[in-house]
């Protein structure tokens, strides 16, 4: 599938010819595939972690999310929870109190404005630090861990930009720390099979996949607590794919991204920008402040990547409509084709009129960690389970001293087409490259 590939002088001259039928010049955006000038430290990938009995893991913002994964941290063995930061006191003390009835000792706690996580991360006792911010945060806090030689993994998307992508990547090589995307949509239950069966060769060649963030969030957005007081923002500022990486990152583990692939360039373009607008003059009084604001981002982006080796890739968002929960969750190979939602598989030699479910496949491709731990882990919860599946399995990781299945080249591709799509809309859906964050390693690894 190499021939199919397109250089980076043919993704210029594409864009700048697209630029002069707009009158735009070309995208800034194509410029930001260069590298930062301080040059690799060495390639992370496939380092593994020393192994570390127990690991001892901080926790900032103890929110909707941090809370939710807080049991899910104290119930794994040979693993303490020693910190908890958040900006609101009454979040912090409520983690504390759910640390010592788990029976471990009281956590250290930071509430003292802003910039207390940074007191946080200079902890001595602190082997991981787990992000469940705003997005905003999320680089700030995991530049100050990994700046304090601590590990860290960050809820998603990483960063927001592709300067902020650089920057993850460079602390990460430059102190030798992991810095991970938590990224709970790869460790669902048909992901892992479709995966396992992929690498078994049962779809054959992969050509194409498909992921999305198909979810309506109207109102949780328009909420006076949570993710209403920051996340609305963002869609008065910026025209793109908000939330790429619960569709792509397990679209990229099917390819095996960074793996012997890479994505190579992506367009993007919006619908328009209604569904916000709609809402709020159904349901919010005509005095509240949110009367003020302006909504530009499109109800619906779609995201096409190209990868190096010739691979299509589709992406969705859309959170300001009514409509069902949906990622997608789609690919095709040359032998047969899965689609999510509901789960369906279609192999070469079926009645080609007709899909099949996975009852077929589930006992021979299962994956072994929900083979030995899914019981418990639905029994926990955290979206069906995949939330502990993950946890463990960074646990597992660092208990055992192996490489993460997730490092901070993933979290950089997979937040990237934030930025990308916002740079390709903007410029009339010209063609954005993306970085190479793996300068190169990415054809030395495999799956």
């Amino acid at each position: 599938m190499d021939d199919t590939k397109v250089s980076r002088r043919d993704l210029l001259r594409t864009a700048a010819l697209a630029g002069a039928g707009l009158g735009l010049t070309t995208p800034d955006a194509l410029l930001s595939a260069a590298p930062p000038e301080d040059g690799p430290q060495g390639s992370m990938l496939g380092v593994p972690f020393p192994a570390m009995p127990n690991v001892r893991v901080a926790i900032i913002g103890v929110g909707g999310r941090g809370t939710s994964m807080l049991p899910i941290w104290l119930a794994l063995d040979g693993v303490q929870v020693t910190a908890v930061c958040d900006l609101v006191e009454a979040k912090v003390r409520h983690a504390q109190g759910l640390v010592e009835k788990a029976g471990q000792k009281t956590p250290a706690t930071y509430f003292h404005g802003e910039h207390d996580f940074e007191n946080l991360c200079r902890r001595e006792d602190v082997d991981f630090v787990y992000i469940a911010t705003p997005w905003e945060w999320h680089v700030p806090m995991a530049l100050a861990a990994l700046n304090n030689g601590k590990h860290c993994g960050t809820e998603v998307p990483a960063a927001t930009t592709i300067e902020d992508c650089w920057k993850l990547v460079r602390a990460s090589e430059r102190h030798r720390r992991h810095c991970l995307i938590m990224e709970n949509c790869c460790y669902g239950y048909n992901e892992m099979l479709v995966l396992n069966m992929i690498r078994a060769g049962v779809l054959g060649d992969i050509l194409h996949g498909e992921g999305a963030y198909l979810h309506d969030l109207r109102g949780e957005l328009f909420s006076n607590q949570g993710e209403g007081l920051w996340r609305r923002a963002w869609s008065t500022r910026e025209n793109g794919n908000l939330y790429p990486t619960h569709g792509l990152g397990p679209v990229a583990q099917y390819m095996n991204i960074h793996r012997g692939d890479r994505f190579d360039h992506m367009v993007s373009m919006s619908s328009p920008a209604r569904g916000l607008a709609a809402y709020r003059a159904a349901h919010i009084p005509p005095d509240d402040p949110k009367w003020k604001e302006t909504y530009v981002c499109g109800d619906i982006n779609v995201s096409l990547i190209k990868t190096v080796r010739g691979r299509t890739i589709i992406v969705q968002h859309d959170t300001s409509n009514a409509r069902p929960y949906d990622r997608l969750n789609t690919v095709n190979g040359t032998k047969g084709v899965f689609r999510d939602y509901p789960p369906r598989l279609y192999l070469d030699g079926q009645d080609p009129e007709a899909w099949t479910g996975l009852e077929q496949v589930k006992t021979q491709y299962e994956h072994p960690l929900w083979t030995r731990i899914g019981e418990l882990a639905r029994k926990l919860g955290g979206h069906g389970g995949m939330d502990f599946i993950m946890a463990y399995r960074l646990a597992e990781c660092m208990h055992q001293g192996l490489a993460p299945d997730i490092d901070v080249y993933d979290a950089a591709a997979w937040s990237a087409p934030m930025g990308l799509s916002v740079a390709s809309v903007a410029k009339g859906s010209a063609p954005m490259a993306f970085p190479d964050f793996t300068g190169g390693h990415w054809q030395d690894r495999k799956a």
